[in-house]
């Protein structure tokens, strides 16, 4: 379900040095681009529960605790187009976690103010489309309170 609704709602991202990170009501997606060519070799991406780490060529990209924890066997990276390694975190409690407010427990790669209220805008209308699936809530827009 999330991905055709990201397809007709569109993706709301967190900018980050190395690239960017979006979520889901179910997943989080970290993207990191390279200015190099790699392959699957040069990347080591490990993660426990609540813990998770990226390195590229033995540099360290990112690494800290997880703001919730995830599903680790349902976790996965790719490396794509020599270029571009993408991680896919799988929420644990679904339905029931907040919006990610930042990538890591610390506040690391934070979302600004507005970006973030877009983020809460988007997984609550992800949520109605999964309760409600015989209405469109692709380009359905909300204000108020809507996070609670």
């Amino acid at each position: 379900m999330s991905v055709h609704f990201d397809e007709r709602s569109g993706i709301v991202d967190c900018s980050t040095p190395w690239g960017r990170w979006y979520q889901t009501a179910e997943e989080v997606y970290v993207e990191i681009n390279s200015s190099s060519p790699i392959k699957g070799r040069d990347v080591s991406v490990k993660y426990t529960s609540t813990h998770i780490s990226c390195t590229i060529k033995q540099q360290t990209v990112f690494e800290g605790d997880l703001p919730y924890s995830i599903i680790v066997d349902e976790s996965t990276w790719s490396v794509e187009d020599q270029k571009l390694v993408r991680i896919l975190l799988a929420k644990s409690l679904r339905k029931e976690d907040p919006c990610w407010k930042s990538l890591l427990a610390n506040g690391d790669y934070s979302a600004d103010p507005f970006t973030f209220d877009e983020m809460q805008k988007k997984l609550t209308l992800e949520k109605y489309q999964v309760d409600q699936p015989g209405f469109d809530f692709g380009s359905a827009a909300l204000s108020g309170n809507y996070a609670s």
